[in-house]
């Protein structure tokens, strides 16, 4: 009986202390990886403290969606990574994966005291370590084959523009054929399921002409062109124990651009003027940090020429921060600062670190992305906007680097130009759909697969399939 009086005092006063709690130290056991331990305090104070506010209430809940999220990116054993690598490097040893770890080059975490490895770790193992990396090139020399010539093609863009005076050249035409498809048993049937397919904006000169051919189902709602995550959205009853599907397919023309820049031209923006926005912080993502702060000052030094800025910028990620893949944005609370901690980072995740160093130096930036094509290959992708005052805004993409040219308006070509394979969905990150959704998104961050959701809640990236096919016809 005492034994029992004293279980519930001890709940009793679990209870009471994770009421006293605040956001913060309950996103502290997740970071720590208590899962456990925070699932427990988060629910239980969902469930006693009747006075959360909405917004605090949301946010707990997708703490808990956050963790479950995080395992299902962590689900490596040791043992596996190991495995892995040994493929290729047979004398690999447990001794190794320490060093690797030590050095940022494996990503793991320990949840509930277990370690976990990111599931794309050991392959991001032969990205990351220079002498690795040869040895997987070796292994498959056939990657490379049949690669589309980018050198040759933004050479071209940029001659052209060059021959014209104009910022814009070589439009290419493309048919797209997007869908989803709900996997089965995922919804009851008969239930409705809702659909957000990303959309292509019109964007003057870059993007243009866009035009319909089908859909399925074919009702839909078009979502406003100064959305700046533009989807098309779909409803359609589950078709159960059976794949529900939903498309669309449409044409646009994508045109190339190069803006030739006279660094000597370029002046500082009003830090108060109507580029304000871009300008500033955008927690979580884009955030001063003193860490930053110390970094921009190592890598701009004195220079104060906003283009000089850039390219310095420009420099410094394309050779420090190397392209891994990436684990879900929504898991990661400062994409920006994640890089500079890891060394790594996909295309978001180091277009956002550019971005907010732009932007601590007093140069607008921003964010664009959407799918980039290099016949017969595509894949999602993330880049930027930088404005350069008397030009305006111009593409650049960090992701694409310093080109190898001994001609510097080549070199630097991804820093204010961009080839003409691009599908623009999104001008912004993080932003509203039309209509809105009801539940927490897949994607927090981008909007490059689609979302869908019913009556019961958000449907995640295992429930179903997309598919991007495309075509060029001119």
């Amino acid at each position: 009986m005492k034994l029992r009086i004293f279980f519930i005092v001890l709940i009793g006063l679990f209870a009471f202390s994770c009421q006293k709690k605040n956001l913060s130290d309950y996103q502290k056991m997740v970071d720590q990886g208590q899962f456990a331990k925070a699932q427990m305090a988060i629910k239980e104070r969902l469930k006693s403290d009747k006075g959360l506010s909405d917004s605090v209430r949301t946010a707990l809940k997708f703490e808990l969606e956050r963790m479950r999220r995080i395992r299902m990116d962590f689900t490596k054993t040791q043992k596996q990574v190991l495995d892995f690598i040994k493929r290729y490097v047979p004398q690999a040893t447990v001794k190794d994966l320490r060093r690797w770890e030590k050095e940022h080059l494996l990503e793991y975490k320990i949840i509930d005291g277990k370690k976990w490895y990111f599931n794309q770790a050991a392959r991001n193992l032969f990205r990351l370590d220079a002498r690795l990396k040869k040895i997987w090139q070796k292994a498959h020399p056939d990657e490379n084959k049949n690669k589309f010539n980018l050198d040759a093609h933004i050479k071209q863009v940029m001659e052209d523009c060059l021959h014209s005076g104009l910022p814009y050249a070589d439009p290419v035409r493309l048919r797209i054929r997007y869908s989803i498809s709900v996997h089965p048993g995922q919804v009851p049937r008969g239930d409705t399921i809702r659909c957000w397919i990303p959309f292509p904006r019109e964007i003057p000169h870059r993007q243009l002409n866009i035009k319909i051919l089908r859909t399925d189902p074919s009702a839909y709602i078009l979502a406003p062109n100064n959305y700046l995550q533009r989807t098309i959205y779909f409803e359609k009853p589950s078709a159960g124990n059976d794949t529900t599907h939903f498309s669309v397919t449409y044409e646009y023309t994508s045109q190339g651009v190069f803006v030739n820049i006279d660094p000597k031209n370029v002046e500082p923006v009003d830090p108060n003027g109507p580029l304000k926005e871009y300008l500033q912080q955008r927690p979580p993502h884009i955030v001063f940090w003193d860490t930053l702060k110390t970094l921009s000052k190592q890598i701009v030094g004195n220079e104060t020429n906003p283009y000089r800025i850039a390219q310095k910028i420009f420099a410094w990620v394309d050779s420090n921060i190397t392209w891994a893949s990436a684990r879900e944005y929504s898991t990661i609370r400062h994409l920006g600062l994640y890089p500079v901690l890891t060394r790594h980072g996909d295309c978001g995740i180091q277009t956002l670190l550019f971005i907010t160093l732009l932007r601590m130096n007093g140069i607008p930036a921003r964010w664009q992305s959407g799918w980039e094509f290099q016949p017969p290959h595509d894949s999602m992708h993330d880049w930027s906007m930088v404005y350069f005052k008397p030009y305006g805004w111009v593409p650049a993409d960090v992701t694409y680097s310093l080109r190898k040219s001994d001609d510097p308006k080549l070199k630097f070509f991804y820093l204010n130009g961009m080839d003409s394979y691009r599908l623009i969905f999104n001008d912004d990150f993080g932003r509203e759909f039309y209509p809105p959704k009801k539940f927490f998104r897949s994607e927090t961050v981008d909007s490059q697969r689609g979302e869908v959701e019913w009556q019961g809640g958000n449907l995640y990236f295992n429930q179903w399939d997309w598919k991007m096919e495309w075509k060029i016809i001119d």
